[in-house]
């Protein structure tokens, strides 16, 4: 893909571009899309959801501050309606209004800076008048955190257990994402304290054992990470990436004790930029 301005891509040279028929492209109809969505997923209100849905997120991307990190397009629909699928399937007697309201404040609160937060708050109360906040509650997680932290040797602050716990909750409705932040800003604490407080409690039902398989994406080269063809001899060398995710979707049980049920974790733990993470 060319896309103008984005950074790791490159404009399209004038010669070549004027071989292509240009073509007109428009913003889809978000809403449109929200409803059907919701009502795939067994909603009776899709339509008034969904607007309020997308009310959120146009009138977020118009008040709240402008951050490299927040997302208020097509991808952030797309994953609340996810959240509110799968909220729906666990807790069907729960009001519909509240279960959207629910996916858009875990979907989105974890990103916002602590202004942004109060903002986001007033947008979502005036969309959802008289609807009161639900407050997720996970009691053993909560311990089995507090425990972990102070084998660390770490104090627990409210601050820290809503991070740990938002990371959770992450993990549930995404297959991917990022933590991001200062140096000593907490990041590696909020995901070790979390893999040791998943682990303790597995066997509970949605806990099991949680392993994380790190690299350093930063520290070697492209071909090195991903994998590369070789012209001369026509073979193809894995990457460490590659060797990774082979490791965690075929562990071999008898060498590593890692078995198919662990829950695992591919970490890239190095700076952002588009060239490795695009790929």
């Amino acid at each position: 893909t060319m896309n103008p301005g984005y950074a790791g891509r490159t404009e399209l040279p004038d010669n070549l571009k004027v071989l292509f028929r240009p073509v007109a492209m428009m913003v889809p109809d978000y809403a449109l899309i929200g409803e059907i969505r919701l009502f795939s997923f067994g909603f009776d209100d899709a339509r008034l959801l969904a607007q309020k849905l997308v009310g959120t997120f146009r009138l977020s991307s118009e008040q709240l501050s402008s951050q490299d990190h927040y997302d208020f397009g097509m991808r952030a629909v797309n994953t609340v309606i996810q959240a509110a699928g799968i909220l729906k399937r666990t807790q069907a007697g729960m009001a519909e209004d509240l279960i959207m309201l629910r996916a858009i404040r875990d979907s989105n609160m974890p990103k916002f800076l602590r202004d942004d937060i109060v903002l986001f708050r007033s947008i979502i109360s005036d969309l959802f008048p008289g609807v009161k906040e639900p407050k997720a509650e996970y009691p053993d997680l909560e311990a089995a955190i507090q425990e972990v932290s102070a084998s660390f040797g770490l104090q627990c602050p409210a601050d820290f257990m809503l991070k740990c716990i938002q990371l959770y909750e992450m993990t549930v409705v995404r297959h991917g994402m990022m933590l991001v932040g200062p140096t000593g800003g907490g990041k590696t604490r909020v995901l070790r304290v979390l893999q040791g407080a998943i682990s303790k409690l597995k066997g509970t039902e949605g806990f099991e054992q949680a392993r994380v398989y790190m690299c350093n994406p930063k520290a070697i080269t492209q071909n090195q990470l991903y994998g590369a063809f070789d012209l001369q001899t026509g073979e193809w060398t894995d990457g460490i990436a590659a060797i990774l995710i082979r490791h965690m979707s075929q562990p071999d049980t008898e060498e590593t004790g890692v078995t198919e049920d662990n829950i695992k974790w591919m970490m890239f733990d190095g700076p952002v930029d588009a060239v490795w993470i695009e790929n």
